[in-house]
């Protein structure tokens, strides 16, 4: 069976348009060169316009936010350390690819961003190598993985109709490893494992790498390779805070393109690469088809909040720290690893209902809260508290949210129509990836629609 990435980029291209002229004077077609409009600077937006830069095909991209990079968001938290966190996606796999080609390109480093991982459950804090799943469970799970190549796509498709908690439960997860899948699996989806297909998440888990993809970073912010190729294609191509409201399509092949801010640009094709929240708000004309919408209102988006915490110390010793709990911050890690300084950060990452409350509360709560889940074992942290961030991105008003997310029955239907053209319009972006929440998924997307063209 082929794996998820090659399904999707065959489907893909084999729907994708190219803009021809004919000659009544002939018989065979000549490619014409269109003007493209790129909607979103975005890592798919970016990866889109550096292929059709090469291609010597002229584009503009139009970008809402008063920056490049999308939901890549990296941030300087302390100027005289330089110390760099994300805020928004962190981690490179190694079977990232295309991801790793680029750095290669562009000059950029790519350092271990893998972590060793600790636990505290039920009051009791276990250090990496003190806990585990049940040697029972680790069968079991092992014999759900080894036979994900032998799936029919009948069977794929009644595996998507349930959640991953249900599926996990049908397969003998219960207990104690069910609570630790919960814990573990929800911090890599941004909600309950309820909300996930189970498809979707055995996929992932059966063809990802073995740190589940978190294996690496970019040296000095993941955000410098929206920078390198901003430098490449010009960033005279890049319209920041011009955010489209409107879009005109005719059946000629001409497009017209409206911004909030009274700004307007033609050009022959459309490579829309916002989340789908935003897609929802332009007006197109024509509108998009019936179930294009529906599959918009259908796919959610998780609710992840942020909250880097810059300690004088690393107390938690480690640098290759990180720790998932049972209690209100859901999940800990280093986020300074590879960078030199006495200080350190430790993310506080919170997920679905968890990161709604944390992210309404005062700076005053959350440094409590920590306080009350480390301080047992790691005493007085936040007299080593220096400052904090905090950024949630279920009230991002451009994604409501951090990344999709395909629920029940979502990964097979829904993801085929949002994927489908609109006219001259192809989308790209993360969630229409073979996996949510990756650079490298929104990177694909990217280049696959601008292949299209």
């Amino acid at each position: 069976m082929s794996s998820r990435r090659q399904f999707l980029r065959e489907t893909s291209l084999a729907t994708g348009g190219i803009l021809m002229s004919s000659s009544s004077f002939s018989n065979f077609f000549i490619p014409v060169k269109p003007k493209v409009i790129i909607i979103g600077a975005g890592f798919a937006g970016l990866a889109a316009a550096k292929y059709l830069h090469e291609k010597k095909i002229d584009f503009i991209i139009l970008e809402a936010r008063n920056r490049i990079s999308g939901r890549v968001f990296s941030h300087t938290i302390d100027e005289k350390e330089n110390l760099v966190i994300e805020l928004g996606a962190e981690w490179v796999g190694n079977s990232h690819h295309r991801l790793h080609d680029l750095c290669g390109e562009l000059g950029l480093t790519l350092e271990n961003n893998q972590f060793e991982s600790h636990l505290i459950y039920q009051g009791k804090y276990y250090k990496n190598g003190e806990w585990d799943y049940s040697e029972g469970w680790k069968k079991k799970f092992q014999a759900l993985i080894d036979n994900y190549p032998k799936l029919t796509e009948a069977q794929q498709k009644a595996i998507d109709k349930m959640d991953w908690w249900r599926y996990l439960v049908n397969n003998g997860c219960e207990g104690r490893d069910l609570d630790l899948r919960e814990l573990l699996d929800s911090t890599d989806f941004g909600e309950t494992i309820r909300s996930v297909s189970a498809f979707a998440a055995l996929a992932e888990y059966a063809e990802s790498s073995e740190k589940n993809e978190m294996d690496l970073k970019i040296k000095g912010g993941n955000s410098l390779l929206a920078n390198r190729i901003a430098d490449r294609i010009g960033m005279d191509k890049i319209k920041l805070e011009h955010a489209v409201n409107r879009v005109v399509q005719n059946t000629k092949g001409a497009v017209k393109v409206y911004c909030d801010n009274g700004q307007s640009f033609t050009a022959d094709k459309i490579i829309c690469t916002a989340p789908t929240f935003a897609v929802k708000k332009i007006k197109w004309e024509p509108g998009l088809p019936t179930d294009q919408v529906n599959a918009m209102n259908e796919l959610q988006y998780a609710r992840i909040n942020k909250n880097p915490l810059l300690f004088t110390e690393r107390f938690w010793k480690d640098e290759s720290f990180d720790m998932v709990t049972d209690q209100s911050p859901h999940y800990f890690y280093h986020a300074t690893k590879n960078q030199q300084s006495k200080k350190g950060v430790l993310i506080s990452y919170t997920i679905g209902e968890k990161a709604a409350v944390v992210a309404n509360q005062t700076d005053e709560w959350k440094a409590n809260m920590i306080q009350q889940t480390l301080q047992p074992h790691f005493g007085d942290v936040k007299a080593l508290l220096e400052k904090q961030t905090n950024y949630y991105w279920g009230n991002d008003q451009f994604s409501h949210g951090a990344y999709a997310l395909y629920g029940k029955g979502q990964w097979f239907p829904v993801r085929k129509i949002l994927s489908r053209s609109h006219i001259h319009t192809h989308f790209a972006g993360e969630h229409l990836a073979d996996w949510q929440g990756f650079m490298e998924g929104a990177i694909n997307t990217g280049e696959d629609a601008a292949q299209k063209i």
